[in-house]
């Protein structure tokens, strides 16, 4: 592919496993194409229900519940005309795996808890995976736990190995109210959120003239 000289650098999106005591990157996963479009929800967190008091009724609990939801395309194509080896010898495998296992806790924990259960140990605590965080340019770096993952394969090699699938990812944005200030995914939310409002600062505001309004009534 030709590519004009100066032409801006497209970055990728992608998520970053680290780990959350020492910030060390255990594994990039960056999505092969970037997505047309990403959806994102917010639940408010305030005090609700009849009969409360009302001067409550303007009061925040805290951050909302963020969702993300967006669809990753994924295809070998490329990489087999290229003779690829490990695109040739098991298709889109790998890279469906990297993002399957974000939502599996590691075999050899579970060998470990399987071994202490057959030990007679009473509480098990569960399994901790590494910090996810989703990437989507330099302004949005969010700690995020895996929801759902929904996998469409869409074309096969013929040792039946996928070489065109479609990925749904959901991504629920984990705040300071569910990791603490301390953690460090406490902290990347709280620049997150920070960030946030410098840039809110950056809009322009509008004029009441342009809703109708010589003023508030």
């Amino acid at each position: 592919m030709t590519h004009f000289p100066g032409s801006p650098k497209l970055l990728r999106g992608g998520l970053v496993l680290i780990d959350a005591g020492n910030s060390a990157v255990r594994r990039v996963i960056a999505l092969q194409y970037n997505p047309e479009t990403m959806s994102r929800s917010f639940q408010v967190k305030g005090i609700e229900g009849e009969g409360g008091d009302r001067s409550q009724a303007m009061r925040l609990t805290g951050p909302p519940v963020e969702t993300i939801s967006l669809e990753a395309d994924l295809d070998a194509t490329d990489a087999l005309e290229d003779g690829e080896a490990t695109a040739a010898e098991v298709g889109l495998l790998p890279q469906l795996a990297a993002l399957e296992t974000l939502v599996y806790p590691a075999a050899a924990d579970l060998k470990a808890n399987d071994g202490r259960a057959a030990a007679g140990t009473l509480e098990i605590a569960p399994m901790e995976t590494p910090l996810v965080l989703f990437v989507w340019g330099e302004h949005r770096v969010l700690p995020v736990r895996v929801a759902e993952i929904s996998v469409t394969e869409e074309a096969y090699d013929p040792d039946l190995n996928p070489i065109r699938a479609k990925v749904s990812l959901s991504l629920r944005v984990l705040s300071v109210d569910d990791l603490g200030f301390d953690h460090k995914g406490g902290s990347l939310f709280l620049l997150h959120h920070e960030a946030k409002e410098r840039l809110a600062g950056r809009a322009a505001s509008g004029a009441l003239g342009t809703l109708g309004l010589g003023g508030i009534p």
